[in-house]
């Protein structure tokens, strides 16, 4: 695997804000002090240039990011910080997707955009929840238009909706959204329930797992081996991208999932058996010791690419967390029942 990665993502300065340069800061760190990085290419994003980002975005949403980072930047709304870097370095985080994308294309197993700011919250016309511009979708736009490439599957398992990546896709049929979220009622950005399916040709291909507050690995594990294998299959993508966050961990300050440091590795490999060459990209995590860890985890599983020997440890841990909680909440089934019903006519599992 390759990770797409620059020095100048620090540029998006962001000051005490939850989401800032320490992020990627302690990932890279932790992987040097690993050993991962004499094993792995790091290799630099170019910036996404205007033709990309408008294929995802309108130009006023463009210029008005130009103008505000020009102006000085500042609070785009409550919580979404821009500082005077933040418009170049949005557009080289977009990059950074294309990228990896690139890689995959030819011939790399996985290449993983370790980029901020993040992406999977920035709408068509505007940014929130710490984003400006959508890097996947513009990656996958992207590949759509001068790639050629058909059909797309994106998993996201960042613990927020990325609304702005399923709005983009809402409608279209070769684009299969999944999101496993804790449940909307209770985190931002208060979409992402069962019932928000696609629309028009898109139906059916907006597939959201709303999870309770207080869902643990054995819930998630659940839940994924029983949807993520079965839409995968019966979809047919030519292309996965996974949208990354580590912000359902039990020590994020910002969730109320409980995932452990088992949940990461555990699906890196199940992504591996499901998709093959896959796009990772970088959304949420804000505990620093976890997402350092956590990351490490992950990329051991992806560098190594040890899919036949990784899936008896995936059974193991999957065992492990089945006997530790004895059973599956009762939560958790009945979404998984909700869901199998919604679904019934579009996927089978």
């Amino acid at each position: 695997m390759s990770l797409v990665y620059s020095d100048d993502y620090r540029k998006h300065e962001t000051g005490n804000h939850p989401e800032n340069k320490e992020r990627l800061n302690v990932i890279m760190n932790s992987l040097k002090e690993e050993g991962c990085l004499e094993k792995i290419d790091v290799l630099e994003p170019e910036a996404a240039i205007n033709e990309d980002i408008l294929r995802v975005h309108t130009r006023s949403h463009l210029e008005n990011v130009k103008s505000f980072c020009k102006d000085g930047g500042g609070y785009w709304d409550f919580d979404t910080f821009a500082s005077p870097e933040t418009y170049k370095i949005a557009k080289l985080a977009a990059g950074g997707a294309i990228k990896a994308s690139e890689l995959v294309l030819n011939g790399q197993q996985s290449a993983y955009s370790l980029a901020r700011p993040p992406g999977h919250h920035a709408r068509r016309n505007n940014a929130m929840g710490f984003c400006f511009f959508n890097n996947l979708a513009i990656a996958l736009e992207y590949l759509r238009d001068v790639r050629n490439m058909k059909k797309f599957l994106i998993f996201d398992f960042d613990v927020h909706y990325g609304n702005g990546t399923a709005e983009t896709f809402y409608e279209d049929p070769n684009v299969l959204y999944i999101s496993i979220h804790q449940d909307p009622r209770t985190i931002f950005p208060g979409k992402g329930f069962i019932e928000e399916t696609g629309a028009d040709g898109g139906e059916g291909y907006n597939l959201n797992i709303p999870m309770p507050p207080g869902s643990a690995d054995n819930d998630y594990i659940f839940m994924l081996d029983q949807i993520l294998e079965p839409a995968a299959k019966e979809f047919g993508a030519d292309f996965y991208f996974l949208d990354v966050g580590f912000d359902g961990h039990m020590d994020d300050p910002f969730s109320r999932i409980q995932l452990s440091d088992d949940f990461y590795p555990w699906i890196a490999g199940k992504m591996l058996d499901i998709a093959g060459p896959m796009v990772l990209i970088l959304e949420g995590g804000y505990n620093l010791a976890a997402l350092s860890r956590c990351n490490v985890k992950l990329i051991n599983v992806l560098m190594d690419q040890v899919t036949n020997e990784y899936s008896k440890y995936e059974k193991d841990v999957y065992t492990r967390k089945m006997n530790v909680s004895n059973k599956i909440s009762n939560e958790t089934k009945r979404i998984f029942y909700r869901i199998q019903d919604m679904f019934s006519p579009f996927f089978e599992f």
